[in-house]
């Protein structure tokens, strides 16, 4: 009797573990893994400040700073400064210049100024003797894009044709097409 009842027990045992395996495999899984990844680490932007703030000089700030931020990074405005003149609302790209007169100043106001860039010399930028600064002055291209292209023409030689760029680790097909009209090559 003792062997029966162990023999059932073992049986029972048995088929409670199949019935559970089976209904392990044959359900339905129960949705995709979540996926965490780490929000991308905003790129500084460098943004000179002159004119009538405390500390004149150039700052470093995240992207997507305005104005504002730039001035008050700079010790903020001095007594007389005029702030009427200056957006101060207005988005700051790497590279710009935000000047801050003062009453009675005769200076240009260059409030939004962003470097020299082709479209306002009307001559395109040769790739191939181009500078960091001068590549900077290109759309959509800022100093580690500029280091760079430099990098790889010191690398691989001259580039042969405008769209030879595209190479460049960084520089994709809507990037070429932002800047194909405004380089050429010598």
């Amino acid at each position: 009797m003792l062997q029966r009842s162990r023999t059932f027990l073992a049986g029972l045992m048995a088929g409670l573990l199949s019935t559970g395996l089976l209904l392990l495999i044959l359900s339905e899984p129960r949705g995709l893994p979540i996926e965490l990844h780490p929000p991308p680490t905003p790129r500084p932007i460098r943004v000179h400040v002159a004119g009538a703030v405390a500390q004149p000089g150039v700052y470093e700030l995240l992207n997507g700073s305005h104005a504002q931020q730039a001035i008050e990074a700079a010790g903020g405005p001095l007594e007389g400064a005029v702030l009427d003149m200056v957006n101060l609302a207005s988005p700051l790209e790497d590279g710009q210049q935000i000047y801050v007169p003062i009453e009675n100043d005769s200076s240009p106001v260059i409030s939004t100024s962003v470097p020299t860039s082709p479209q306002a010399t009307g001559e395109p930028i040769n790739i191939n003797t181009a500078t960091d600064a001068e590549l900077e002055s290109l759309p959509g291209i800022g100093p580690s894009l500029a280091q760079k292209i430099v990098e790889w023409r010191e690398t691989h030689g001259p580039f042969l044709k405008p769209e030879d760029i595209i190479q460049v680790s960084g520089i994709g097909q809507s990037k070429l097409e932002q800047i194909r009209d405004l380089i050429t090559v010598r």
